[in-house]
């Protein structure tokens, strides 16, 4: 009987350790790199594909969780950028701001209400949540051009209500305000 992924990845767990520490990745990063490969293996499964070098293939995939732990990580502030950050932000607090952030929160709710609830969907979709205009599209039933229809209706309507200029930032006429 052949061992599955799993008990191979524990009978060289130590080993899998080991060389990740020969690496020089510090001691918790190596424990959560263990801990995040065993999940991958455990999820894993039964598997009809034929691995040439399972000892090999677990490794590889220790160092993958390993690069993708290190991208995460390199993404995180350190606790100076995240003081300096709130230091700034307080700065930023004058009273006369937030009141007037305050009234432009209160002309866009207004304005968000006068639209149709369609548009309104739309808006919130493609502007807030990030949703693709394909996505959109099938959600409501619509083609993606009238997606971006209603989406340019949306967009302008709460630009006049805030006094601002509104400017594509995709499709035909792109950069220009409108």
């Amino acid at each position: 009987m052949q061992p599955t992924m799993l008990n191979l990845f524990m009978e060289h767990y130590q080993s899998f350790a080991g060389r990740l520490r020969r690496r020089r990745l510090p001691d918790e990063l190596v424990n959560d790199v263990m801990q995040e490969t065993f999940l991958r293996v455990e999820g894993m499964g039964p598997s009809d594909r034929v691995v040439h070098n399972p000892v090999g293939y677990l490794f590889r995939m220790a160092l993958n969780v390993a690069a993708d732990q290190r991208k995460a990580n390199s993404r995180l502030l350190t606790g100076g950028e995240i003081d300096e950050l709130l230091h700034i932000a307080d700065d930023c607090l004058d009273p006369a701001w937030v009141f007037r952030s305050r009234q432009e929160i209160g002309q866009l709710e207004a304005a968000l209400m006068e639209l149709t609830p369609r548009q309104r969907a739309i808006l919130v979709a493609a502007r807030v949540e990030e949703t693709p205009q394909a996505d959109i599209a099938r959600h409501f039933g619509i083609s993606t051009r009238m997606v971006g229809k209603e989406l340019k209706k949306a967009l302008e309507h709460c630009g006049r209500q805030l006094d601002r200029k509104v400017t594509q930032r995709f499709g035909p006429g792109s950069g220009k305000t409108s």
